[in-house]
Order: C-alpha cells, then sequence, then structure tokens
C-alpha cells in the first residue's frame, strides 16, 4: 500500500513514541526523511538516527529520542505543508515558532535546512514542519 504523506507519518512516529517514553522508534527510510532527521540532530532535538537493512532492499531509519532528565526534549512537532494544501513562504516571511524558541524545517533549493539557516543563506521554500 503507497503512502501519501510519508514526512508525516514519521513524524507521527516520533509523537508516538515521545508520548509513550521510548529510546528508539523506527520509520521506513529515504533521502528525504534522512535530511529532516539531520537537520532534528543538528538543532539538538534528536540524539542521532541510523540506517538498518531488515530485508534485502528494505531500509529502516533507527531514530534515537532525546531527554532531558525524563521529559521529552521535543515538546511539540507539527506538519505545516501537507499534500493537499502546499504552504510556501518566502525569506521576509519565514515564521518564527514560539518567538525563535522553536524551529521550522523547510526544504529549500539549496536542500532542507532549518529556519535561522534559511535566513542566514537568504533563501525560502516549504515549510514542511514545525518542532519545539
Amino acid at each position: 500500500m503507497s503512502m501519501s504523506d510519508t514526512l508525516g507519518d514519521m513524524l507521527t512516529r516520533i509523537r508516538n513514541g515521545l508520548q509513550t517514553n521510548k529510546t528508539i522508534v523506527e520509520a521506513p527510510s529515504s533521502k528525504f526523511r534522512a535530511n529532516v532527521l539531520e537537520v532534528l540532530k543538528r538543532e539538538g532535538y534528536i540524539r542521532g538516527f541510523s540506517s538498518v537493512e531488515h530485508k534485502p532492499g528494505i531500509k529502516h531509519l533507527k531514530i534515537e529520542l532525546k531527554y532531558q532528565e525524563g521529559v521529552p526534549v521535543i515538546s511539540e512537532i507539527k506538519r505545516v505543508s501537507k499534500p493537499g494544501c502546499r504552504v510556501y513562504s518566502g525569506i521576509n516571511e519565514l515564521p518564527k515558532v514560539y518567538n525563535g524558541l522553536g524551529i521550522s524545517i523547510l526544504s529549500t533549493p539549496r536542500g532542507v535546512m532549518s529556519d535561522n539557516e534559511a535566513r542566514a543563506a537568504n533563501v525560502g521554500g516549504e515549510v514542511l514542519c514545525q518542532v519545539f
């Protein structure tokens, strides 16, 4: 069965894993998902991730969730741009999440990056999700 929103599925797996205090969650692998996870790792929201091959040709991403004194580092993670309603933002209209305490993850012509990196690179793009 094909899935229409693969990024939304991964974010939901992370959200559900945080609610049940899991240390590791798995999601099907893709380059796009790995790029989003790389931004989350760079910004300090997850410990890390790795690609694991379960069967020949079928890879999964093992995502290590991060907790600070038993409390999840990610308190809110939500999808902004959905397959049915894409949300694009120019450099001047980039949203600030909770007055700069959180981040937005964008898909830009220069790759997937956080809103702070996009401002520094002076580039806008599709707002994928917001993390706080």
